[in-house]
This record gives C-alpha cells, sequence and structure tokens, in this order.
C-alpha cells in the first residue's frame, strides 16, 4: 500500500496548477511535480515554472520542506497527432462540435495516466489536477465524472488504490483566487498573479492588474473577470 500523505501536483506554471500545489503542500507531508512538454503554442509556461516552484519555496518554509522533486515529460507527440489552436497557429474559434478548438482531445487522459505511473514508481498514492467543470470551454476530459472513471481505470489497471484530487473542480474563478488568499494570504495572490502564465496564445508583454496575458482569449477572460470580482471591482456573475 502507499503512504496516503503523498501526492503527485500536475503542474503546468498556471494560476489553477499553482494554486492546486499551494493545496497540496498545506493537506500533503510529501509533494512532488509533474510537468509536460506536449508542443503547446504557449510555451512560455514552461519557462516560468522554475521561478514559481523558487517562488513558493520562500513563500513558506513548511512548503519548501515538503516540496520535492519536479518530473518534466516530453509528450510532444500530443502536437504531432492533434490540429488545435493549443498546439498550432491557427484562430480560436467554435467547432462544429459546439467545442473551442482549444480543446486538445486526450490531453488530460494522457496526462493523468503518464502522471499515475511516475506516481507509481515513485510511491506516491495521491494525483492532483487543476480540472475544473464550473469556469470552463466545455472541455469533456476537465469534468468531474471523467476524473471519476479516470480513477478507477488506474486503479484496476495498476492494482492500485490512488486518489484523484481536483480542488477546483466546482469553484470558479474568482473563487480559486480566494482560495490562493486562504492558503498563503496576499503574498500567494501576488505571485500567482505575477509569475504564473495562462494565456492561449504565449502573450507576456504586459502586466495587467491580473496578471500577464493578451487579454482577450478565453483564458485571460476568465482568469481577468475572476480576478477582479474577487478584488472586488467587478460585480459576481449572476
Amino acid at each position: 500500500m502507499l503512504p496516503t500523505d503523498t501526492a503527485l501536483v500536475l503542474f503546468s506554471g498556471g494560476q489553477d496548477s499553482t494554486t492546486c500545489l499551494a493545496w497540496a503542500l498545506q493537506h500533503y507531508a510529501r509533494v512532488e511535480t509533474i510537468g509536460f512538454d506536449y508542443g503547446q503554442r504557449h510555451a512560455v509556461e514552461l519557462t516560468v515554472r522554475p521561478t514559481v516552484l523558487a517562488r513558493l519555496r520562500a513563500h513558506n518554509r513548511d512548503w519548501d520542506a515538503k516540496l520535492g522533486e519536479d518530473h518534466m515529460i516530453d509528450l510532444s507527440l500530443i502536437s504531432a497527432i492533434s490540429q488545435t489552436a493549443m498546439t498550432h497557429d491557427i484562430a480560436i474559434e467554435t467547432q462544429a462540435n459546439g467545442l473551442p478548438n482549444t480543446f486538445v482531445p486526450g490531453r488530460n487522459l494522457l496526462f493523468m495516466t503518464v502522471a499515475a505511473t511516475v506516481a507509481y514508481r515513485r510511491g506516491l498514492s495521491v494525483l492532483v489536477g487543476g480540472m475544473c467543470e464550473t469556469d470552463f470551454s466545455g472541455y469533456p476530459d476537465c469534468r468531474d465524472d471523467t476524473m471519476k472513471a479516470l480513477q478507477v481505470a488506474l486503479n484496476l489497471g495498476m492494482d492500485s488504490r490512488f486518489k484523484l484530487e481536483t480542488p477546483l473542480m466546482w469553484r470558479d474563478k474568482r473563487q480559486t483566487w480566494e482560495l490562493a488568499h486562504a492558503l498563503g494570504g496576499t503574498a500567494l495572490v501576488d505571485l500567482i498573479r505575477d509569475e504564473t502564465h495562462t494565456c492561449y496564445l504565449g502573450e507576456r508583454g504586459t502586466l495587467h492588474d491580473w496578471g500577464y496575458g493578451c487579454g482577450t482569449c478565453p483564458a485571460c477572460a476568465l482568469r481577468a473577470r475572476g480576478y477582479r470580482q474577487y478584488a472586488g471591482t467587478e460585480a459576481p456573475a449572476a
């Protein structure tokens, strides 16, 4: 049996995964991180990851003691077999099936499967991801039912007892900012705003009140609206 106080966090360098990492560091005694280079258009998120990790260590001495190895995995095959606005330089638009073309089929399924494989080898029992079906673009691999089904499949296929945790599943972006504040105060909110990257287009030239980004892509729009609701400068959605 794997120890129940150990976790592997899917950590991209973005707002959601950084908040999930802080959450895991509050809840588990030993935490490792895993990131994926899948040929993403916004590869700058991989560039900011080391800085975010260093800042989290400096933010909290207990977190520093708990935070272990970071694993970077090459999953460039995703880009090779997909044609999406997240992996190719094409305009963001809605597809005939109603999903935005930023949806990368199979991405989160593959991420969790690879993470489970690493966790199995490292003796880690909990997989933590930033999937959310509250403020999202309709991605089917972000749904709670998908994660529950995947947990069953992984445990059957690996004869294990992994637990998949998704702390943001039922939180909108305002509540995600609020969770960050509850975990680490204004200092953690500022760290996430200033250092993480979410913009689909990889734009990092302008620091807005909510962070860096183009300000127009779906990821920026969600992040900006959530931050302004959190800060009280925009009314929450009805």
